[in-house]
Order: C-alpha cells, then structure tokens, then sequence
C-alpha cells in the first residue's frame, strides 16, 4: 500500500479546517471524536467552495500557465463591469474569409503549441493570430468566443469580460459569452474571499440564471446554478435546481451528491443519507461510497459508516482519505486492533500524517500502552505544534498513568491558551473549551482538589447555555464526591436559581433533595416538569429522573411505573436502550438477577459497545461470582472504552479477585482507589485481596476506611447489609491480627 495510494477527493479541492467542532460522545475520546467530526465535514463540503468548479477548469487547454491571484482577478472583473464602453455605430465590415481562416488556423496551432510546451509566447501570438483573424472576419462568432476563451485561460481576465460583453451587447442570448463571463466569476469565488464577493457570487447566480434559460435542459447548469445559491444560503432555490438536474437524469450520481450535501448543510443528515442511499448500491461509485460514509459519521453511526468506506476502497483501494475514514469508523466501534491495522498503513506510506499518530498513539492509550502511547505524540508533535487534540490525548495518557500533575498542567494550559479576553467565543471554541474544562474538573475530583474542581466547572457555567448545565452538574457531583452534601444542595439550589425554567436543571435539583432526607420536596419538583397532558419528549426525561428518584427510596412499586410511562415515550434505539437499562438496575436492586441480565443483553444488543452497560452487568455477574469469563471480557471492554473511569477499573479489580489473579486484582483496585478514594466498596475490595494474601494489617486498614467512608455516605449508597458485612470482616480481622505477633503482622 505504498505508492498506489491516492488522495483524490481531497486533491480536488483544498481541505478547509474548521477549527475543532468537537461533538460530543459517550466516553473519553469525545475530543478525538470531535475532530473527526470536523474533518469529515470538510471532506464532504469541500470548503464550499463548488465541487463544479473542477468542470470548467478541466475545460481549460492552457492550465499549464499561472493564473492571476484571486485578488488580481476580482480588480480587473471589477474594473471591467465600471469601465465598458457604450456601443456605438459603425458602417458594416468588409469580410476576407480566406484570410480569417488561415489566421484562425495559425491561432489553433499557437493554442496547442503553448499547451505541448509550455510557454506564454506562443500564447500571446495565438491572441494576435486571432485578432488578425478576427479583422478578416469581424462578425464572426466563433472566432469572437474564441478569442475571449483564450483571454479566459491564460489570465487575461480584463479582456476576457470585455470580449464576452460585447459579444452580449451584440446577442443577448449568446451561450458561449455567458458561459465565459460565469467561469470568470466562479473562478473567483473560488480562489479567496474578499469584499467584492457578495458581488460576485450575484453576477455568477445572474449569468447561471440565464444560462437555466437558455439550456434548460442543460443538467451541468442546474448543478452549479444550485451550488450558487448554496452559497448565497438560498436552500430552497439551491434545492429546485438540483431537482430540476434529477429530473433531466434521476440517476445522476452528481445530483444526489450536491443534493445530499445540501441536506448536510442544512444540519439533516438522515436526509443526506436517504438521498445517497437512493442510489442502487450496484451504482454507487468510490466516491458516492465515501460521501455515505461521511454522513453516517455525522449520525454516529460507525458501524454502517465502516461499511460504506469499505464498498469505496473495494472500488478504489488505496484510497488514504478512504482509509482514514474506514479507520475512524472502526475506533468508533471499539475494533482497535483492526483501526490500528490500517492506521500503522497509512502512517507507512504518509510518515508526516500526524492525524493518524494521533489516533495510533488513542489507541495505544485505550490498550494500556501508556508508554508507547506517549512516545507516538512525541513523533507527531513536531508535525503538529498547534495540535489542540494532541495536547488533549497527552493529557489523557498521563491521567492514565497516575500523573495528575502533569495532566492538569497540559489541560490548564490548553484552558489558557484558548482563552478571549472578552469572553466570547464561536460555537467550536465553546465545544473545545467544554471538554477541557470537563475532564480538568474530573482529574481534580480525583486528587480530592474541590475547590479547584468547582472552579474549572464554574469556567464551564460561563459559557452559557447547554454547557452551563453541565457545569452545574460538575459542581453537584464535585461536592458529592468528597461528602459535602450540604454544598453540594446548596450548588443545585443556586443552579435551579440561575435556570428556573430549565427542565434538566430542576431535575437535578430534585434528585439532591431526595437523596438529602427531603424526598417529598424532591418528587414534588420533579412531578412539578410534568405537562398537563404527559406525554411529551420532555416528559419522558421526568419520568426517568423520577424512576431514578424511587430506585434510590427502594421505591420499587412507584420505580416501576415512572419507568413504564418513560418507556411509553420512547421510539428511538438509543431511548428504548436507556429504558433498558433503569430496568435492569431496577431488577438487580431487588435482587432479581435474571430479569436484570436479559435487560442489559436488550440494551447491548443496540449498542454492544456502551461502557456503562458493559460495566454493570460484568460487575453484577462478578460480584455473584457467575459467568466469570464472560463478565471479564465485559468489564475490560468497558475499561479500554474509558481507561481513566474508576468505577470501571473496580470492577476490573473485583473481577480479577473473584478469578484468584490477585497481583491483576491488587493493581488495578490501587488505580481505582486513586480515582474514587471516598468510595467504601473500593476499600472493601482492596481489603479482601490484602486478606486474601495474608496482609491482613494492610487489609484492616482498608476495611476502617470503608467503614469511614460509609459513616459519611448518603443512605441510597449505604446498605445496612452492605455495612454490616465490612464490619463483620473488621472485627474478624482485628481479633486475627491480635492473635499475630509483630514479626508476622504485615
């Protein structure tokens, strides 16, 4: 896969970065995912800037020859259009045709002569043949569009325009004069953009709207007269000529790709793909294949998305731009192995891609190849300087690795330098800054730093809107780690303050209040966001917050309704999936473990790849000591999904314990404990592996602070079972350690 590869559909048009328009996902790598997010779109868009464009520019014999900047070419179109004579009145020509024809002949042989070798001196005679051929034979269309096409291709714009305007001024409805003075303005438009390109893009749209008229049935025209109103954001217009194209030829693959780019545009991708999925799959080209795989990527759709970059490299293997999408596709799914496969390709053939680097070094990452990962950024780094995603993905290897410090250091410095003095901020920055922010307040959560963590959130507040409420929620779930339940009330009554129409706002409110001995207060707010009618997508969040509210009350009867009426409003994969998921929890917390079990299969088997899932049920089957492989393989999935989540590496802990692999079990509880050092179950666990391997002064250690932990814990999270159990094997363990002497008490 060496020199065969290709980059075609990125080497028709410029790429255009747009900043890091990071979407978000499910698990760490939203940042990773965000800027895939972003490179797909340019991709797709091909800037803008007319996938057309490439029609009139093959047109051009002498492309050979330097064209004027873009900046020359809109001055001389502009002075041009102020500076046209008036037509004036002249007696009739005299005609020599022989001699037209023989000039003509000269300027053709010029014309292929420049072409062959290259050099603007023929060129210029082959414009002095044509005028001389022209003096012969005046009124002569042919040599008259000739000649302004030859001005046209060689730069000499200002000529270009005059010849075809006088040849307008003669005939209205000459097609060839519009069609020159329309590759004039598209030219333009699509080098750079200035002031006068407003202006432009109007004269282009009016040279293509006479060219509709004049070729109506002209399939090329519709096509690019409804990429310019795309451009002038006029999408109903764009999207009637390009119906009009389909109607010319319903199976025209350009039509359905400027209209599924259309759609792209408009932020409907489903209709994008509906668009492109219209075309028998026995007719798509690469290049169809590859724009399907786009637009499922914008629907996050990994695993339809790997197969349509699949079907494109069948047709065109080799392709790198094809290859990067296949490869992002795959990492979406979990397949790191086979991600990792074709990126180690790439990489091969283009060292100096360091996009790919990125994502090996993400990969190495989500392995547990901490050091690799870290050495893969140091190769790409000088490739990258101004990576922002490469800053990111260091940081998360050195959370990964337990150096707190350095992570924080790498993200308040990404914070920092992506700071504005005025505090305003376009809709990418605000997406960038949001993860930044989030993962700095979780890294503090874990070191125990609240106040620095309630202050990375509050920077995530500032930023209004949706990230607000996440910024609230970070503040509530910072003073909930480390048991200040008084502040953390007193965070979610300001946030319910601060939004007091925002739903979601008033149903975290609601679920501290319960949690906090005031459960009344807290179910009558969450009932208070029902509609009169309840049976709005709105509703269907209340009704899981309140299923949640009941599940942590043990009010099983009340949980199992609330869930009902949620499950009532939920038509979609991912809605039905949640559902699925409260009802396995709710079942495993009454201890009905094979309800709980057939729940959680329903919900993985619409996403196998949910951590949260994968984690529970692997914890579940653990913890009861059943199925051990299975849960094993489960929870480390769950664990590469999320490497850095402390609840995942418990349970990966546990498992192990559970599989007498007590070194792995050790190892990987420390990790959690690091993470969650205010949980009891993660110190229960370490202390049943210290007595397990006879460190039993270490494991009374454990089995204090558990009980500690507990003593702070709100009630939903200590159970009075649970309690008694740890207390139980602390007493045990107390009155073996005083039968030991000193020497063998460890």
């Amino acid at each position: 896969m060496g020199e065969g590869r290709r980059t075609d559909y990125n080497q028709r048009q410029p790429r255009k970065r747009q900043g890091l328009a990071l979407h978000p996902i499910a698990r760490e790598s939203r940042l990773t995912c965000v800027f895939r997010l972003a490179t797909i779109r340019s991709r797709v868009c091909q800037s803008r800037k007319l996938d057309h464009m490439t029609l009139f520019l093959r047109a051009s014999s002498l492309r050979q020859f330097r064209l004027l900047p873009a900046a020359a070419l809109l001055f001389a179109a502009h002075s041009v259009f102020a500076e046209t004579p008036a037509a004036t009145t002249t007696a009739p020509p005299v005609q020599d045709r022989a001699s037209s024809y023989y000039h003509y002949g000269l300027a053709h042989l010029y014309e292929d002569m420049a072409v062959s070798a290259g050099r603007s001196d023929y060129a210029t005679q082959a414009v002095e043949e044509y005028k001389l051929a022209l003096n012969a034979d005046p009124n002569s269309q042919q040599l008259q569009d000739g000649l302004a096409d030859l001005y046209f291709k060689i730069g000499r714009i200002r000529e270009a325009v005059s010849a075809a305007q006088d040849r307008i001024a003669k005939d209205p409805n000459d097609v060839e004069a519009h069609e020159l003075l329309g590759k004039v303005y598209l030219r333009s438009l699509g080098d750079v953009q200035t002031p006068q390109s407003g202006q432009i893009l109007k004269l282009a749209i009016a040279e293509y709207e006479k060219l509709a008229q004049l070729k109506p049935k002209d399939i090329e025209t519709h096509l690019l007269l409804g990429q310019l109103y795309g451009l002038n954001h006029d999408s109903v217009k764009a999207e009637a000529q390009f119906k009009q194209a389909q109607k010319i030829d319903a199976n025209s693959e350009e039509v359905a790709l400027n209209m599924a780019r259309l759609y792209s545009d408009e932020g409907d991708a489903n209709r994008a793909a509906e668009v492109l999925n219209g075309v028998p799959v026995d007719d798509r080209s690469a290049r169809l294949e590859y724009a399907l795989g786009t637009t499922y990527d914008q629907l996050k759709k990994p695993q339809e998305a790997a197969a349509a970059y699949q079907r494109s490299l069948d047709q065109e293997p080799g392709n790198i731009d094809t290859e990067r999408g296949l490869a992002n596709a795959l990492l979406m799914q979990g397949k790191l192995d086979e991600a990792l496969k074709i990126l180690n390709e790439i990489v091969a053939a283009e060292p100096q891609d360091a996009q790919s680097q990125i994502h090996i070094s993400e990969i190495e990452r989500r392995q547990g190849h901490y050091d690799q990962a870290l050495a893969t950024l140091e190769k790409a780094k000088p490739l990258a300087q101004n990576s922002l995603e490469l800053s990111y993905n260091e940081a998360l290897i050195y959370d990964s690795l337990g150096r707190y410090d350095d992570a924080t250091g790498v993200l308040t410095k990404l914070v920092s330098d992506t700071a504005h003095a005025d505090g305003k901020y376009s809709d990418g920055e605000k997406a960038n800054r949001s993860i930044f922010l989030d993962r700095l307040g979780i890294i503090y959560r874990e070191e125990n730093k609240t106040a620095d963590a309630v202050a990375a959130y509050q920077q995530l507040v500032d930023l209004g809107g949706e990230y607000a409420k996440g910024g609230y929620q970070g503040q509530v779930d910072a003073y909930r780690d480390a048991h200040l339940w008084k502040d953390a009330t007193v965070a979610a009554a300001a946030a319910a303050k601060a939004s007091p129409k925002d739903q979601a706002t008033q149903l975290m409110y609601a679920g501290q209040l319960a949690d906090t001995g005031q459960a009344e207060q807290g179910i009558a707010l969450a009932k208070a966001q029902l509609s009169a009618a309840g049976n709005t997508a709105d509703d269907r969040d209340t009704y899981l917050a309140l299923t949640q509210i009941y599940t942590r009350l043990k009010r099983w009867p009340d949980a199992a309704a609330a869930l009902d009426n949620a499950a009532g409003l939920s038509t979609k994969p991912d809605e039905k999936l949640y559902v699925y998921f409260l009802r396995g929890v709710l079942a495993d917390r009454q201890k009905h473990y094979d309800e709980a079990e057939t729940e959680f299969h329903k919900a993985l088997a619409i996403d196998s790849q949910n951590a949260t899932i994968l984690n529970y049920l692997g914890y579940m089957l653990a913890d009861r000591g059943v199925k051990l492989p299975e849960a094993l393989a489960m929870i480390r999935k769950a664990v590469e999904l999320d490497p850095q989540n402390g609840a995942y590496l418990d349970s990966l802990g546990w498992v192990y314990f559970k599989s007498g692999q007590y070194d792995l079990a050790e190892a990987n509880l420390r990790k959690a404990m690091e993470r969650m050092s205010t949980d009891p179950t993660v110190h229960d666990h370490l202390g049943e592996v210290y007595e397990k391997t006879g460190k039993l002064k270490l494991a009374v250690e454990q089995w204090q602070r558990s009980m500690t932990e507990y003593a702070h814990s709100l009630p939903a999270d200590a159970d009075p079972a649970d309690v008694a159990k740890v207390q139980h094997k602390l007493e045990n363990a107390r009155v073996k350690l005083a039968k030991l002497s000193p020497e063998s008490a460890k």
